[in-house]
């Protein structure tokens, strides 16, 4: 079934993403992770293509294995940059032998050395429009962006490549994570002003680290809230990750929460392969199954 096709009105969810295990020491600690995140119940979980594109199992593999181990709905990414137009028939013919109805389709970061995408698949919609004609029944979620892509000169052009992604066959998006929600609900208002009322899931970071938002900060140019900046910078002063963590976990809830109570259908949440941050966001968010 297709992902817009689980959601329930009445029933937020939480759904979440996984990259696969970067070497193979660390399928053990991967395994217990998943093990102890589907308490949370998620509609689905993501795979993403991993950090480089490596590790020690594929994102196919490691989505094969949710899906058998676990009995939930995965949705692997597909990139632009790591395929050829005429390398996805052959991917969107494994994705159909191992049953996966959903799947993720980004350009994608290029890796190094690279700084273009192949002939034909210069947009994710160019992605989008190849999966489709390959395979009609797939549902195709792409990102979304309430801070603007980096490249996009502006929220308007933003939200009209979001609309070309639809027009070309997806028929839901995920959104890139952000620390302010008006920019999630802006961005829904937009895309109903256009006419268009396709399935938008805002994604949410749980903070774990100082370290950490300063890496994402210059990886995908999200802006934090300077209230927020300043109170994770206090409390790494103050008693560092374990202080920040408490922050980053207050401040998700807060997030998750509001989103909810203000109509959003469910949250995306990153655990970045790991459990107890999530699943104390969803507690302290009042949202524990």
């Amino acid at each position: 079934m297709g992902i817009p096709e689980q959601i329930r009105g009445d029933n937020p969810f939480i759904s979440l993403e996984f990259f696969p295990p970067r070497t193979t020491e660390a399928v053990p600690a991967f395994c217990e992770t998943v093990e102890r995140l589907m308490r949370l119940k998620p509609l689905f979980a993501a795979v993403t293509c991993g950090a480089g594109g490596g590790g020690a199992t594929t994102t196919l593999q490691t989505a094969r294995d949710l899906a058998e181990q676990y009995g939930i709905t995965v949705m692997p990414h597909v990139t632009c940059v790591r395929n050829s137009v005429e390398s996805v028939e052959s991917l969107v013919a494994e994705i159909r032998e191992c049953g996966f109805r959903n799947v993720l389709a980004v350009r994608g970061d290029f890796p190094e050395g690279q700084e273009s995408a192949p002939e034909g698949l210069q947009y994710a919609s160019d992605l989008v429009r190849r999966i489709r004609e390959l395979d009609t029944g797939l549902n195709v979620g792409v990102a979304a962006y309430p801070d603007a892509h980096p490249e996009s000169p502006s929220i308007e052009s933003d939200i009209d490549s979001l609309l070309r992604k639809f027009e070309s066959g997806a028929s839901f998006a995920v959104t890139q994570l952000f620390f302010d929600n008006r920019k999630y609900f802006d961005l829904v208002e937009r895309l109903a002003r256009k006419g268009c009322s396709r399935l938008v899931i805002p994604s949410v970071l749980p903070i774990r680290s100082l370290g950490q938002v300063r890496r994402l900060m210059k990886i995908c140019s999200t802006p934090i809230p300077g209230k927020l900046l300043a109170a994770l910078e206090e409390a790494d002063a103050r008693g560092g990750d374990a202080a920040v963590r408490e922050v980053g976990a207050d401040y998700a809830a807060a997030q998750v929460r509001s989103l909810v109570d203000q109509g959003a259908p469910g949250v995306h949440l990153y655990p970045f392969n790991r459990a107890g941050l999530c699943l104390d966001v969803v507690e302290r968010a009042g949202l524990l199954p």
